[in-house]
């Protein structure tokens, strides 16, 4: 791994600070990514979550979706959370082979927390924190389901691109930032 990775928190909109606190307690060097500037020498990236209309919007007045798109296609580790794993799948940035459901558990009244054995994390089950989270409707065949609610994906990975429908940032989990650390030398 590199020493110390500069790993990019999209910052456009949503809730990028507590991923930034992660990172730091991880040791890694973060940066809120607002331009495509700040898109240059980064070793990895998170968007996290928010709201997706929102986000697009900005990633679209910034002129940032096709520079994200490079960016992962040159084999950057990616995590998305929540909102994340929308703006990664095809209708969005298109480079997650996933179409989310939107708002799939229901609206802000039907959030909910849930203990997921997540199959490339090691030990305790992960503590999920749901808020008008989307789910996976369709994948394709390269899409690994890492883990699921009632039968509909909320985890999964596909090479360097891991996305899921909750906030770990919220309930203090770092191993999924863990996990995108790691991919950084993988």
């Amino acid at each position: 791994m590199v020493s110390r990775p500069i790993v990019g928190v999209l910052a456009i909109q949503g809730g990028f600070e507590a991923h930034v606190k992660i990172l730091l307690e991880l040791g890694a060097d973060p940066r809120e990514v607002r331009t495509t500037a700040d898109l240059e020498g980064l070793d990895a990236l998170i968007i996290p979550g928010g709201e997706s209309t929102v986000m697009s919007l900005g990633i679209e007045r910034e002129r940032m979706a096709d520079p994200l798109r490079d960016l992962i296609d040159r084999g950057t580790p990616v995590l998305g959370t929540c909102a994340g794993m929308i703006m990664l799948d095809r209708d969005h940035l298109g480079r997650l082979d996933v179409v989310c459901r939107r708002n799939a558990f229901g609206r802000q009244a039907h959030s909910f927390e849930a203990d997921l054995q997540i199959s490339s994390l090691d030990g305790a089950p992960v503590h999920a924190v749901f808020i008008r989270a989307p789910w996976i409707a369709e994948r394709g065949p390269g899409v690994d389901v890492l883990a699921d609610v009632d039968g509909h994906p909320v985890a999964v990975r596909q090479g360097k691109l891991l996305a899921v429908s909750f906030h770990p940032e919220l309930s203090g989990e770092t191993r999924l930032h863990e996990l995108l650390l790691s991919l950084i030398s993988a």
